[in-house]
């Protein structure tokens, strides 16, 4: 068999490293049975969703388990909140942060969870041993973007903060999420790196469950500061102080992978609208967008 090197492999080139016919590879597509997208009307097969298939299938892990429900779940992220409505994807959203992200999948409560948990030690994202993830045999973690994550800040940044050692400034007081979001875990990465305790910060009186939240926490005036993405900032008009590039990640089971529903946000993502939408929202790298990032 060839060797392919490429991302996107033509009809001919999937029914060769597939060591099928095309004419079979064309009744899978008409099926729906195998992934696929097309540009400028043809037909392209991202290689590493075709590795994919081809385990799922030696493995017969798509039988596995009880049926789990279509959500996506995990942490919040203005852009796939709006590809899963614009790909129509009928997957629903319980955003509770990254830790509760990854039970409701270990558990099957959800078909997939956003991810951004940086390890303290090494500020290496999402690996599956510290994630104690390790037990799933059909664990994926699929990238979905580099997002710059740094401090919000009213419109017109009235305080002049202008980084991470400014948050021990008498009176600041800082927004904050739950301890297992992965806003928080980095926020005390960035702390410990500055040699800063958090014991010293004057937090806000309420933990702001999600990206949005937190904006509307410091536009409201209830916090004057808070670690977010840089989209979330523009979409609430207000001041943003870039700190740090955070890999943000999709884990799901293998099957999940396959389901109508997640193989319709993945083929969106391939849309030159997805690019124009990550463009105007801001903060976003998609350099590895849909890759695969980890496959048990």
């Amino acid at each position: 068999m060839k060797h392919f090197d490429y991302d996107y492999l033509t009809t001919t080139e999937a029914a060769d490293y597939l060591r099928l016919k095309e004419r079979k590879v064309y009744d899978l597509v008409r099926q729906g049975q195998i992934p696929c997208t097309k540009a400028t009307g043809k037909l392209l097969f991202p290689r590493q969703s075709l590795d994919l298939w081809l385990m799922n299938h030696l493995v017969g892990d798509q039988q596995a388990g009880r049926d789990i429900p279509p959500i996506v779940a995990g942490s919040h992220d203005p852009l796939l909140e709006w590809a899963l409505r614009e790909s129509q994807s009928q997957l629903a959203t319980l955003c509770h942060g990254s830790g509760d992200g990854v039970r409701r999948v270990r558990d099957d409560e959800a078909m997939l969870a956003g991810i951004h948990l940086i390890d303290a030690e090494t500020g290496a994202y999402n690996r599956p041993e510290a994630l104690g993830l390790l037990g799933m045999k059909d664990l994926v973690i699929l990238h979905w973007a580099y997002r710059c994550q740094g401090l919000i800040l009213p419109a017109g940044n009235p305080l002049e903060v202008t980084g991470i050692d400014c948050l021990t400034r008498n009176g600041l007081r800082v927004a904050h999420r739950q301890p297992d979001a992965g806003a928080e875990r980095l926020l005390r990465y960035l702390l410990a790196r500055a040699n800063i305790d958090h014991a010293c910060l004057h937090l806000a009186d309420h933990v702001s469950l999600s990206e949005d939240d937190l904006a509307l926490a410091v536009r409201e005036g209830s916090a004057d500061v808070g670690l977010g993405v840089k989209a979330v900032a523009q979409r609430h008009g207000l001041a943003f102080v870039p700190l740090h590039l955070e890999r943000f990640d999709l884990a799901m089971r293998r099957r999940s992978f396959f389901e109508p529903a997640v193989q319709r946000l993945m083929t969106f993502v391939n849309n030159e609208r997805f690019r124009e939408r990550a463009e105007t929202l801001g903060g976003y790298d998609l350099s590895r967008c849909g890759q695969v990032g980890y496959n048990a």
